[in-house]
């Protein structure tokens, strides 16, 4: 796939680190204010794949920004981290295709990566196609303040996978070729369902996209152990390994250096096993 302007493979995991411009994130530790580039710079040399920067909240009942809010929050950070690091691949995470169409102009963003799949503005997959860029599909119902209420699945796996298998299609026939599909832990999911997800990650390879895993400090991890997100952070370590071992081709983290530790670790246990990668001893079964 190409991100940032070239090629990249999936011969191992990627690690995407979080940095959100904002003030009302759920993990105080992820919101950057005026301390963008110095995360920026610490993940890198942590050694982060991609950074995923973010200027609107999608926490459960969190209210958006306008777009020029939304904007005016992106654009500093956007401007700092390319202008020091002119080789960074840079994710945006925004739901609105204006936004997604100026970052990527001003700012030569590499991926768009919208929790809203489309749904929460349809002229995203045109803008996307027209862009050329990579981008996350994300599975959620409804928005920031309804998805609590919309957990009614059949099948939750089955449900999620025949869902992200039309809207790949469809942003397939518009001419969006690089899609990364993420099942969207946390969104319109109750806790079980998230775990049920987890279980069957491999499974989401069969839409032929990369497959991410958004598991960090969320309510799936702190809210069963009685703790809080910032004392989550050993339990996302875990589930990350899980993850992996279940597929993910990229995770999507507040701590890097544990996350690429956990990846580097997980590849030679992959080099001295002749098992399928990222499958060994399966912790579904």
């Amino acid at each position: 796939m190409r991100l940032g302007g070239r090629l990249v493979g999936f011969d191992r995991p990627l690690v995407m680190g979080i940095i959100n411009v904002t003030s009302d994130s759920f993990y105080a530790g992820s919101r950057a204010g005026v301390s963008a580039l110095a995360m920026a710079r610490d993940m890198l040399s942590q050694g982060a794949d991609i950074l995923d920067v973010g200027g609107c909240s999608t926490r459960p009942g969190s209210e958006s920004p306008s777009e020029e809010e939304e904007y005016s929050r992106l654009a500093p950070a956007l401007e700092a981290i390319r202008n020091e690091f002119p080789e960074a691949i840079i994710s945006v995470d925004t739901f609105r295709s204006g936004i997604a169409r100026r970052v990527v102009s001003d700012f030569g963003v590499g991926i768009v990566n919208d929790v809203g799949g489309g749904t929460l503005d349809p002229e995203m997959r045109d803008t996307v196609a027209g862009l050329g860029v990579p981008y996350v599909l994300m599975h959620m119902r409804g928005d920031s303040r309804t998805m609590s209420g919309l957990t009614g699945y059949d099948d939750v796996t089955a449900d999620v996978l025949r869902d992200l298998a039309f809207k790949v299609d469809d942003f397939r026939q518009a001419g969006v070729h690089d899609i990364i599909v993420d099942p969207g832990f946390g969104f319109a999911k109750t806790t079980d369902q998230n775990y049920r997800l987890l279980a069957d990650l491999d499974t989401f390879h069969e839409l032929g996209c990369p497959v991410l895993a958004g598991l960090s400090r969320k309510g799936m991890i702190w809210k069963p152990l009685g703790v809080t997100p910032g004392l989550a952070g050993d339990a996302t370590v875990a589930m990350d390994t899980v993850a992996l071992m279940n597929g993910a081709d990229i995770i999507r983290v507040h701590d890097v250096l544990p996350a690429v530790q956990t990846v580097r670790l997980l590849s030679l246990l992959r080099e001295n096993d002749s098992s399928t990668p990222f499958q060994i001893d399966r912790l579904t079964t």
